[in-house]
């Protein structure tokens, strides 16, 4: 039955993250239609601060939440009513502190730090979403703890709904009074759909109570030192990385105005990697977030278990998919960059970043992984000290690299930082668990089959049948030949095969046994 259960909520959660991750891509295309390239350049910058506060009302919520309500169920205390009011409470005020901070520091914060008056607006919107946000986060604990991922997955589909909604039902009318209004229309639908998935959650709650057993409810005693006890580390640890993250995102467009001459200009390249560009390329891991969902509770399991050759294959196959599978959406992004531009936004500028970060996919995609790898494994502070020196490393390179050579300076950024973080993410899970370099099997076979795919691609299919095809079908064609040949091409120089993905299942049940 348990075993039942967790396949069940992996299912749900991988299909939810799946479905949001799509229509949101697929929104922002919308958004960047609407807005323009300038348009989209003052979203991120309104979302730099947005995320900034969006980090103190919630960081740690979610974590406490699951923590305390799994405590309270498994002492069979009878339903945590009383406790989940206390913890509302206490996200309420939270969330209502960050969002009361953000609205009275909007205009000086916009004019100041963003450099744009025209930000106020669209902050002081969104203001009123952060307690929501940070209740809909403690409710979301709670639904973990009861193992109950359904509840929370409806929300997000919901909110997602309502928010595409909104905007769609009124930023025609917005667009005619200029990008200050339309950006305020765009986040009107966040706080409304925020507020309306987190009354959806609370009604869900309270149906999720009647299955408790009518009785006393038992008031929980001391549980603000222990819910501070969780949410001020997280919130400090997270809060120095958002803070210089946001550092870096509003000396971008400063610099490259130093470097064109005009804000806008510069305003509109950031929009076009940051808002369009990156989404993108971010979009395939959500397949591998499935690979998360699935293995990092079995990898931290078999740590604390002291099972050092089960983690030592779960982490070796956890690399293995991650560096194959980004390994081919690199070549992928890079053959058809200027296809995916021109398909999503009809920009060849954005097909341009697309074609110059898709080499370095894998080491994006296995920074994350490995990132995740590590704070299963209780290695929090080594990912935060390295995140803390990329962040810092970033804002100097910023602050020398991009007012002297513009864009090309922060995509040369962008590509070092990845490298450089992941090398040392991969340093360390290699320190902690012992596991080796399998250089042929994640480094060179890999390679040779993306290379092998290319070729396969231009010489057999872009010379001759191409060009007698639709664009479109052209691309999707091409792609789907690329993909069919590196796989063949892995399974042909042993690479991969079907024992990698059965040992993953066997090595998941016995840890069940």
């Amino acid at each position: 039955m348990k075993k039942l259960l967790f396949l069940k909520n992996a299912v749900i959660l991988t299909g939810t993250a799946l479905l949001l991750r799509a229509v949101g891509m697929f929104f922002r295309v919308y958004i960047a239609g609407q807005v323009g390239d300038e348009g989209m350049g003052l979203y991120q910058l309104i979302f730099t601060l947005y995320n900034l506060a969006i980090t103190l009302a919630t960081s740690g919520v979610t974590v406490a939440a699951t923590r305390l309500t799994a405590d309270w169920l498994a002492r069979d205390r009878g339903a945590p009513t009383a406790l989940c009011r206390r913890l509302v409470f206490y996200a309420l005020c939270l969330g209502g502190a960050a969002g009361l901070l953000q609205f009275f520091l909007a205009q000086p914060a916009s004019t100041l730090w963003l450099g744009d008056a025209r930000a106020a607006l669209s902050l002081r919107i969104l203001a009123p979403s952060l307690p929501f946000m940070a209740v809909g986060a403690t409710l979301r604990g709670y639904f973990m703890a009861r193992r109950n991922v359904s509840s929370s997955s409806r929300a997000q589909i919901f909110e997602q709904a309502v928010r595409i909604g909104v905007v769609a039902l009124l930023i025609g009318k917005a667009l005619p009074r200029g990008i200050e209004t339309a950006c305020a229309v765009i986040v009107l639908g966040n706080t409304v759909s925020e507020a309306l998935s987190c009354l959806y959650m609370a009604l869900s709650w309270r149906r999720d109570l009647k299955r408790f057993a009518s009785g006393k409810i038992q008031k929980p005693q001391g549980l603000l030192r222990e819910y501070g006890g969780i949410v001020a580390p997280i919130t400090a640890t997270r809060g120095v990385g958002s803070l210089l993250v946001t550092v870096e995102n509003i000396l971008v467009p400063g610099c490259l105005a130093a470097f064109l001459g005009a804000r806008e200009t510069a305003l509109a390249q950031f929009g076009q990697l940051k808002g369009m560009a990156m989404p993108v390329l971010f979009f395939p891991f959500s397949f591998l977030s499935t690979l998360s969902t699935l293995l990092l509770p079995e990898i931290a399991e078999a740590h604390g278990a002291g099972k050092k050759e089960r983690l030592q294959a779960l982490i070796c196959r956890t690399v293995l998919i991650t560096v194959t599978l980004s390994v081919l959406m690199g070549g992928l992004f890079r053959a058809f960059s200027s296809e995916l531009g021109e398909t999503l936004y009809h920009s060849a500028e954005i097909g341009f970043y697309i074609g110059v970060l898709g080499p370095v996919m894998p080491f994006m995609y296995l920074e994350s992984m490995v990132d995740g790898i590590l704070k299963g494994l209780g290695e929090q502070l080594s990912t935060f000290k390295y995140s803390v020196c990329d962040s810092v490393l970033r804002i100097l390179l910023v602050v020398t690299l991009v007012p002297r050579l513009g864009m090309q300076g922060f995509l040369f950024v962008m590509l070092f930082s990845n490298i450089f973080t992941g090398f040392l993410n991969l340093h360390r899970l290699i320190r902690v668990t012992g596991i080796k370099v399998q250089w042929m099997r994640w480094v060179v076979k890999p390679l040779f089959s993306v290379g092998a795919a290319w070729a396969a691609y231009y010489f057999a299919f872009a010379v001759w049948a191409a060009p007698l095809l639709p664009p479109l079908a052209a691309f999707l064609c091409g792609a789907v030949l690329m993909a069919l040949v590196y796989f063949l091409f892995l399974w042909l120089t042993g690479c991969v095969s079907l024992q990698d993905l059965s040992g993953l299942k066997r090595e998941k049940n016995s840890g069940k046994a």
